[in-house]
């Protein structure tokens, strides 16, 4: 059974940034066992976990099953199954840069 897609992002960035401490890389510890001491972690770590567990608590939480649980755009578009777009945004002027448009 795989993981619910709500919370799949949060996971996958705090086990990249776990895979990057000096915990696991110096260590030879797993993330697991580097989940244990926090305090250790570095403050984006423990930023990540901090959004990882008030996701899965946004789970069980019913008024905000209700409400929503506040999903990234890149979580919602996965939970529906669309394709992720990259990112990009053009933005095209309606006016002439030349022109000025203030009133004298």
């Amino acid at each position: 059974m795989s993981p619910p897609a709500a919370c799949q992002e949060a996971r996958d960035e705090l086990i990249a940034c776990l895979l990057r401490t000096d915990c696991v890389l110096k260590s030879g510890k797993t993330p697991t066992e580097c989940l244990h001491a926090p305090q250790e972690l570095p403050l984006q770590c423990q930023h990540l976990i901090a959004r990882f567990a008030d996701c899965k608590k946004g789970m069980l939480d019913m008024r905000r099953r209700f409400r929503g649980n506040h999903l990234s755009e890149s979580a919602k578009a996965a939970a529906r199954g669309d394709p992720l777009n990259s990112g990009t945004i053009d933005i095209i002027s309606d006016r002439n840069p030349d022109e000025d448009t203030r009133q004298r």
